[in-house]
């Protein structure tokens, strides 16, 4: 454990910022399994709405740090191609 005053407010603030970012996380992961359920049921409106949400989610988790935002990008991306694919079947 630190001993420094410093230090101990600095691992104080990680062990929040790290809470902060698993919760984020936790938020993005659930955001794309709902996208991706709508998706293999073959449902487009609801993969469009679950996109909408998901692409809010992700951009959040981005801007506030939780995840790289070129992460981020490539997995809206991904999603939204997924999701307009629905259609050409």
């Amino acid at each position: 454990m630190a001993n420094h005053k410093s230090a101990i407010k600095r691992h104080r603030q990680s062990v929040e910022r790290a809470g902060r970012n698993r919760a984020a996380r936790t938020r993005v992961k659930n955001a794309i399994k709902q996208v991706r359920t709508a998706i293999t049921g073959s449902d487009k409106a609801q993969a469009g709405e679950a996109l909408v949400a998901a692409t809010s989610v992700l951009s959040k988790a981005a801007s506030k740090g939780a995840m790289h935002w070129k992460k981020a990008a490539r997995k809206i991306s991904r999603l939204a191609r997924a999701v307009n694919s629905i259609e050409a079947q």
